[in-house]
Protein backbone atom coordinates (compact mmCIF):
# COMPACT_ATOMS: atom_id res chain seq x y z
CA UNK A 1 0.00 0.00 0.00
CA UNK A 2 1.18 3.67 -0.82
CA UNK A 3 1.23 6.46 1.30
CA UNK A 4 2.98 9.67 1.72
CA UNK A 5 5.43 9.76 4.83
CA UNK A 6 3.17 10.88 7.79
CA UNK A 7 5.40 11.66 10.79
CA UNK A 8 3.87 10.88 13.98
CA UNK A 9 3.55 13.44 16.52
CA UNK A 10 3.98 12.05 20.06
CA UNK A 11 0.81 13.54 21.25
CA UNK A 12 1.70 13.39 24.89
CA UNK A 13 3.87 15.96 24.04
CA UNK A 14 1.41 17.89 22.98
CA UNK A 15 0.58 19.60 26.41
CA UNK A 16 -0.42 23.43 25.06
CA UNK A 17 0.37 26.11 27.41
CA UNK A 18 -2.37 28.98 26.79
CA UNK A 19 -1.57 32.14 28.16
CA UNK A 20 -3.68 34.76 27.44
CA UNK A 21 -3.95 38.54 28.46
CA UNK A 22 -6.37 41.23 29.52
CA UNK A 23 -9.07 41.66 31.66
CA UNK A 24 -12.58 41.76 29.88
CA UNK A 25 -15.30 41.26 31.43
CA UNK A 26 -16.96 37.88 29.85
CA UNK A 27 -20.00 36.36 31.75
CA UNK A 28 -19.89 32.99 33.76
CA UNK A 29 -18.69 31.93 37.06
CA UNK A 30 -15.12 33.29 38.24
CA UNK A 31 -15.04 36.07 36.20
CA UNK A 32 -12.01 38.59 36.86
CA UNK A 33 -11.49 37.09 40.40
CA UNK A 34 -9.42 33.92 39.74
CA UNK A 35 -5.51 32.74 39.80
CA UNK A 36 -3.57 29.83 40.15
CA UNK A 37 -3.41 26.89 37.37
CA UNK A 38 -5.48 24.38 36.15
CA UNK A 39 -4.14 21.35 34.08
CA UNK A 40 -6.24 19.90 31.64
CA UNK A 41 -5.21 16.45 29.00
CA UNK A 42 -6.92 14.21 26.83
CA UNK A 43 -9.11 14.02 24.31
CA UNK A 44 -8.00 15.50 20.94
CA UNK A 45 -11.50 15.61 19.90
CA UNK A 46 -12.30 17.88 23.05
CA UNK A 47 -9.33 19.81 22.56
CA UNK A 48 -10.40 22.66 20.61
CA UNK A 49 -13.31 23.11 22.88
CA UNK A 50 -11.56 23.11 26.23
CA UNK A 51 -8.79 25.71 24.64
CA UNK A 52 -11.22 27.56 23.28
CA UNK A 53 -12.95 27.96 26.88
CA UNK A 54 -9.48 28.46 28.04
CA UNK A 55 -8.74 31.06 26.23
CA UNK A 56 -12.01 33.36 27.27
CA UNK A 57 -11.22 32.10 31.02
CA UNK A 58 -7.95 33.55 30.95
CA UNK A 59 -8.73 36.82 29.35
CA UNK A 60 -10.95 37.27 32.01
CA UNK A 61 -8.97 36.27 34.61
CA UNK A 62 -5.51 37.09 33.74
CA UNK A 63 -3.74 35.83 36.89
CA UNK A 64 -5.34 32.55 36.04
CA UNK A 65 -2.83 29.86 33.96
CA UNK A 66 -4.86 26.85 32.31
CA UNK A 67 -2.92 24.38 30.42
CA UNK A 68 -4.27 22.44 27.64
CA UNK A 69 -2.83 19.63 26.43
CA UNK A 70 -4.21 16.56 23.68
CA UNK A 71 -3.07 13.58 24.59
CA UNK A 72 -5.66 11.54 23.26
CA UNK A 73 -8.61 10.41 25.90
CA UNK A 74 -6.88 7.13 26.78
CA UNK A 75 -3.20 9.30 27.58
CA UNK A 76 -5.27 11.40 29.47
CA UNK A 77 -7.14 9.39 31.71
CA UNK A 78 -3.54 7.48 32.73
CA UNK A 79 -2.59 11.09 33.66
CA UNK A 80 -5.79 12.36 35.50
CA UNK A 81 -5.39 8.51 37.74
CA UNK A 82 -1.95 9.31 38.77
CA UNK A 83 -3.34 12.64 39.70
CA UNK A 84 -1.15 15.04 37.52
CA UNK A 85 -3.95 16.63 35.88
CA UNK A 86 -6.94 18.44 37.62
CA UNK A 87 -9.18 18.11 34.41
CA UNK A 88 -9.57 14.88 32.21
CA UNK A 89 -11.26 15.43 28.54
CA UNK A 90 -12.65 12.27 27.43
CA UNK A 91 -14.18 11.29 24.13
CA UNK A 92 -16.04 8.45 25.85
CA UNK A 93 -16.82 7.15 29.40
CA UNK A 94 -13.64 5.63 31.64
CA UNK A 95 -13.36 2.61 31.33
CA UNK A 96 -14.61 0.44 33.90
CA UNK A 97 -11.99 -2.36 34.00
CA UNK A 98 -8.57 -0.59 33.57
CA UNK A 99 -9.15 3.25 34.29
CA UNK A 100 -11.70 2.98 36.96
CA UNK A 101 -9.29 0.66 39.02
CA UNK A 102 -6.02 2.93 39.02
CA UNK A 103 -7.96 5.49 39.57
CA UNK A 104 -9.67 4.14 42.94
CA UNK A 105 -6.07 2.77 44.01
CA UNK A 106 -4.64 6.45 43.69
CA UNK A 107 -7.02 7.88 45.68
CA UNK A 108 -8.48 10.18 42.99
CA UNK A 109 -12.53 10.55 42.96
CA UNK A 110 -13.61 12.57 40.06
CA UNK A 111 -17.35 13.79 38.44
CA UNK A 112 -18.01 13.33 34.80
CA UNK A 113 -20.03 16.00 32.57
CA UNK A 114 -20.74 16.16 29.23
CA UNK A 115 -19.62 19.13 27.91
CA UNK A 116 -20.77 18.89 23.89
CA UNK A 117 -21.33 16.01 21.36
CA UNK A 118 -19.95 14.89 18.25
CA UNK A 119 -20.13 12.94 15.05
CA UNK A 120 -16.96 10.69 14.40
CA UNK A 121 -16.63 12.18 10.54
CA UNK A 122 -15.62 9.64 7.52
CA UNK A 123 -14.03 11.03 5.04
CA UNK A 124 -12.04 10.61 1.91
CA UNK A 125 -9.89 12.62 -0.48
CA UNK A 126 -11.79 14.39 -3.12
CA UNK A 127 -10.67 12.02 -5.84
CA UNK A 128 -12.36 9.39 -4.30
CA UNK A 129 -15.98 9.07 -4.80
CA UNK A 130 -17.06 7.55 -2.01
CA UNK A 131 -20.25 9.03 -1.26
CA UNK A 132 -22.13 6.62 1.45
CA UNK A 133 -21.25 3.35 3.55
CA UNK A 134 -23.00 1.08 5.23
CA UNK A 135 -21.91 0.26 9.16
CA UNK A 136 -21.63 -3.28 7.66
CA UNK A 137 -19.40 -1.77 4.70
CA UNK A 138 -17.23 0.45 7.41
CA UNK A 139 -16.88 -3.26 9.36
CA UNK A 140 -15.47 -4.97 6.38
CA UNK A 141 -12.71 -1.91 5.78
CA UNK A 142 -12.07 -1.22 8.97
CA UNK A 143 -12.14 -5.21 11.09
CA UNK A 144 -9.09 -6.66 12.53
CA UNK A 145 -7.91 -9.44 9.64
CA UNK A 146 -9.38 -7.05 7.31
CA UNK A 147 -8.72 -8.49 3.38
CA UNK A 148 -9.96 -5.21 1.39
CA UNK A 149 -7.34 -3.74 -0.33
CA UNK A 150 -9.40 -1.77 -2.73
CA UNK A 151 -12.55 -0.64 -2.46
CA UNK A 152 -14.49 -2.10 -4.89
CA UNK A 153 -14.07 -5.25 -2.85
CA UNK A 154 -17.15 -3.60 -0.61
CA UNK A 155 -19.82 -3.75 -3.48
CA UNK A 156 -22.62 -1.30 -3.55
CA UNK A 157 -21.09 0.89 -6.42
CA UNK A 158 -17.87 1.64 -4.34
CA UNK A 159 -15.24 2.85 -7.14
CA UNK A 160 -12.18 0.86 -7.72
CA UNK A 161 -9.28 2.36 -6.02
CA UNK A 162 -6.12 0.98 -3.29
CA UNK A 163 -7.22 1.21 -0.07
CA UNK A 164 -5.35 3.55 2.44
CA UNK A 165 -6.66 4.28 5.82
CA UNK A 166 -5.96 7.08 8.17
CA UNK A 167 -7.48 6.96 11.67
CA UNK A 168 -6.17 7.59 15.95
CA UNK A 169 -3.96 5.69 17.28
CA UNK A 170 -5.08 3.36 20.02
CA UNK A 171 -4.51 6.01 22.77
CA UNK A 172 -7.47 7.71 21.55
CA UNK A 173 -10.91 7.76 22.68
CA UNK A 174 -12.21 7.90 18.94
CA UNK A 175 -10.50 4.80 18.38
CA UNK A 176 -11.99 3.05 21.20
CA UNK A 177 -15.58 4.46 20.43
CA UNK A 178 -15.33 3.70 16.21
CA UNK A 179 -14.00 0.07 16.98
CA UNK A 180 -16.62 -0.82 19.01
CA UNK A 181 -19.69 0.50 17.34
CA UNK A 182 -18.37 -0.73 14.23
CA UNK A 183 -16.46 -3.64 14.77
CA UNK A 184 -18.09 -4.70 18.06
CA UNK A 185 -15.16 -4.70 20.10
CA UNK A 186 -12.78 -1.84 21.54
CA UNK A 187 -9.48 -1.92 19.75
CA UNK A 188 -10.86 -4.40 17.18
CA UNK A 189 -9.17 -3.00 14.07
CA UNK A 190 -6.34 -4.01 11.20
CA UNK A 191 -3.62 -2.45 11.70
CA UNK A 192 -2.44 -1.72 8.27
CA UNK A 193 -3.27 1.96 8.26
CA UNK A 194 -1.49 5.32 9.50
CA UNK A 195 -2.42 6.04 13.22
CA UNK A 196 -1.83 9.77 15.11
CA UNK A 197 -3.61 11.20 18.04
CA UNK A 198 -3.34 14.18 16.57
CA UNK A 199 -6.45 14.74 14.06
CA UNK A 200 -4.97 17.66 12.28
CA UNK A 201 -1.87 15.01 11.06
CA UNK A 202 -5.25 12.62 10.15
CA UNK A 203 -6.90 15.65 7.76
CA UNK A 204 -3.40 16.16 6.42
CA UNK A 205 -2.88 12.62 5.75
CA UNK A 206 -6.39 12.60 3.58
CA UNK A 207 -5.94 15.79 1.92
CA UNK A 208 -2.44 14.16 0.25
CA UNK A 209 -3.13 11.19 -0.40
CA UNK A 210 -6.01 10.77 -3.34
CA UNK A 211 -6.93 6.94 -2.37
CA UNK A 212 -7.30 8.13 1.67
CA UNK A 213 -10.38 7.33 3.72
CA UNK A 214 -10.04 8.26 7.26
CA UNK A 215 -12.48 8.88 10.29
CA UNK A 216 -11.85 11.40 13.59
CA UNK A 217 -14.25 14.07 14.91
CA UNK A 218 -16.64 16.59 13.76
CA UNK A 219 -14.93 19.95 14.16
CA UNK A 220 -11.70 18.51 12.46
CA UNK A 221 -13.89 18.07 9.55
CA UNK A 222 -15.49 21.27 9.73
CA UNK A 223 -13.09 23.06 9.85
CA UNK A 224 -11.47 21.46 6.72
CA UNK A 225 -14.58 20.93 4.74
CA UNK A 226 -12.97 22.64 1.70
CA UNK A 227 -10.16 19.88 1.30
CA UNK A 228 -12.10 16.68 2.14
CA UNK A 229 -14.92 14.71 1.21
CA UNK A 230 -17.46 13.80 3.77
CA UNK A 231 -19.35 10.18 3.35
CA UNK A 232 -22.91 9.74 4.52
CA UNK A 233 -23.13 6.74 6.57
CA UNK A 234 -26.04 4.65 6.65
CA UNK A 235 -26.72 3.04 10.16
CA UNK A 236 -29.84 1.10 8.88
CA UNK A 237 -32.17 4.03 8.30
CA UNK A 238 -30.76 5.35 4.96
CA UNK A 239 -27.40 7.25 4.21
CA UNK A 240 -27.00 10.15 6.78
CA UNK A 241 -24.39 12.64 6.91
CA UNK A 242 -22.71 14.25 10.24
CA UNK A 243 -23.69 17.47 10.93
CA UNK A 244 -25.38 19.73 13.77
CA UNK A 245 -28.89 19.05 13.46
CA UNK A 246 -28.04 15.04 12.44
CA UNK A 247 -25.83 14.79 15.45
CA UNK A 248 -27.87 16.39 18.15
CA UNK A 249 -31.18 15.04 17.03
CA UNK A 250 -29.68 11.50 16.85
CA UNK A 251 -30.24 10.73 13.48
CA UNK A 252 -26.58 10.23 12.87
CA UNK A 253 -26.16 6.68 13.69
CA UNK A 254 -24.36 5.36 14.83
CA UNK A 255 -21.20 7.53 15.21
CA UNK A 256 -22.92 10.23 17.46
CA UNK A 257 -21.61 10.45 21.04
CA UNK A 258 -21.12 12.41 23.97
CA UNK A 259 -17.87 14.50 24.81
CA UNK A 260 -17.09 14.54 28.48
CA UNK A 261 -14.45 16.26 30.96
CA UNK A 262 -13.54 14.61 33.91
CA UNK A 263 -12.67 17.02 36.84
CA UNK A 264 -10.95 15.75 40.06
CA UNK A 265 -13.17 16.44 43.17
CA UNK A 266 -10.38 17.14 45.72
CA UNK A 267 -8.99 19.76 42.98
CA UNK A 268 -12.96 20.90 42.81
CA UNK A 269 -12.92 21.50 46.51
CA UNK A 270 -9.17 22.92 47.47
CA UNK A 271 -8.42 24.95 44.53
CA UNK A 272 -10.65 27.94 43.74
CA UNK A 273 -9.27 28.26 40.49
CA UNK A 274 -10.48 24.51 39.15
CA UNK A 275 -13.91 25.11 40.28
CA UNK A 276 -14.08 28.55 38.68
CA UNK A 277 -12.27 27.01 35.46
CA UNK A 278 -14.99 24.23 35.08
CA UNK A 279 -17.91 26.64 36.07
CA UNK A 280 -17.22 29.06 33.42
CA UNK A 281 -16.27 26.21 30.74
CA UNK A 282 -19.79 25.00 31.38
CA UNK A 283 -21.84 28.09 31.69
CA UNK A 284 -20.36 29.14 28.37
CA UNK A 285 -20.60 26.20 26.70
CA UNK A 286 -22.62 27.23 23.48
CA UNK A 287 -19.83 29.73 22.74
CA UNK A 288 -16.86 27.70 23.45
CA UNK A 289 -18.81 25.01 20.89
CA UNK A 290 -19.53 27.45 18.66
CA UNK A 291 -15.39 29.13 18.24
CA UNK A 292 -13.81 25.30 18.74
CA UNK A 293 -16.68 24.85 15.67
CA UNK A 294 -18.27 21.68 17.45
CA UNK A 295 -22.09 20.66 18.28
CA UNK A 296 -23.25 22.35 21.15
CA UNK A 297 -24.93 20.81 24.29
CA UNK A 298 -28.89 20.48 23.63
CA UNK A 299 -31.06 22.20 26.35
CA UNK A 300 -32.00 19.60 28.02
CA UNK A 301 -27.99 18.19 27.94
CA UNK A 302 -26.94 21.38 29.00
CA UNK A 303 -29.75 21.79 32.53
CA UNK A 304 -28.82 17.69 33.69
CA UNK A 305 -24.66 18.76 33.16
CA UNK A 306 -25.31 21.83 35.26
CA UNK A 307 -27.03 20.08 37.53
CA UNK A 308 -24.77 16.89 38.07
CA UNK A 309 -21.80 19.85 38.63
CA UNK A 310 -23.92 21.58 41.11
CA UNK A 311 -24.04 18.37 43.43
CA UNK A 312 -20.26 17.77 42.83
CA UNK A 313 -19.81 20.87 44.29
CA UNK A 314 -22.07 20.52 47.06
CA UNK A 315 -24.08 23.73 46.01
Amino acid sequence: MSKPVISIIAAAALAVGITACGGSSDSGSGTGTSSGSVTVDGSSTVFPFAQAAAEAFQSANPNAKVTVGESGTGGGFEKFCAGETDISDASRPIDPAKEVPVCKKNGITYTSVQVANDGISIVTNPSLKITCLKTAQLNQLWKKGSTVTDYSQLGSGTPAGKVSLYGPGTNSGTFDFFTETINGTKGDSRTDYQPSEDDNVLVQGVEGDQTALGYFGYSYYESNASKLNLVAVDGGGGCIKPSVATIQNGTYKPLSRPLYVYVNTKALSSKPQVKAFIDYELANAEASAKTAQIVPLTPAQLSQAQAALKKAEGS
